[in-house]
């Protein structure tokens, strides 16, 4: 059984499970992964049973997690079987991360699992890059949701808020810091447009959540989109 705790010289290295029917993917994963002296690859499952029990056994702080798999070992995969094993995880190890890697991009599967707990949701045909890229912002709680989901995502978020208009409560600042969490841009990359710290950055993140009351980052780009916040940026 893989350590759950793995440093290195400069400190623990990122945590990731991987969850995907296929082997030759799963061995594609880790193959790529384990080439970074700071991901740590401490298990696989090709199956929601066997993807829940280890996560929950291993706490990852990362899970590359397919949508379409087989309930149990041996079974045909389902549709469901991805969204389960998410919601399962984040009730039984809320500190773990799920990114969400699959072929997919139907809209039922996209809204499910968002609402089961994915932080992120790339498709398959996303760069080796882009993947590494949303391991080390899921690590640090960010999320990366492509333009073209939010876009799709907003169209099946159709209820308003707990308030009538809780964007009239953020400032000048944090309306700028939402727009780009929309646009996919992570606290560094924010601090470096805004020229201003990444504590500050997620202190404004912090408190915009707060005002919006919306739990995290997916949840705030879902928000701007549906709000149409991201064209009144553009045409302003």
């Amino acid at each position: 059984m893989p350590d759950k705790t793995i440093s290195t010289e400069n400190g623990e290295r990122i945590t990731v499970f991987i969850v995907d029917d296929h082997d030759v993917v799963r061995k594609g994963l880790r193959f790529y992964l384990s080439a970074h002296p700071d991901i740590a690859i401490v298990g696989e499952a090709g199956d929601t049973q066997t993807a829940i029990a280890g996560v929950t056994e291993l706490v990852p702080d990362v899970v590359l997690m397919d949508l379409v798999l087989p309930l149990r070992p041996g079974t045909q995969p389902s549709d469901q079987g991805g969204v389960q094993a998410t919601r399962q995880i984040r009730q039984n190890s809320p500190r773990t991360q799920i990114v969400v890697l699959t072929s997919y991009a139907q809209d039922e599967l996209i809204f499910s699992a968002i609402k089961a707990g994915a932080l992120s949701y790339l498709l398959k045909d996303a760069d080796a890059q882009t993947v590494l890229h949303a391991i080390h912002a899921a690590s640090r709680g960010e999320a990366i949701l492509h333009p073209r989901i939010a876009r799709r995502l907003m169209a099946e978020v159709s209820t308003p808020g707990p308030i009538q208009d809780p964007a009239a409560d953020l400032t000048e600042r944090e309306m700028e810091v939402l727009q780009l969490i929309a646009q996919g841009q992570s606290n560094a990359e924010i601090a470096a447009k805004l020229f201003v710290t990444e504590r500050t950055v997620k202190a404004h993140v912090s408190n915009l959540l707060s005002k919006l009351h919306l739990s995290d980052r997916t949840q705030a780009a879902i928000y701007a989109w549906r709000e149409g916040l991201i064209e009144k940026a553009a045409s302003s």
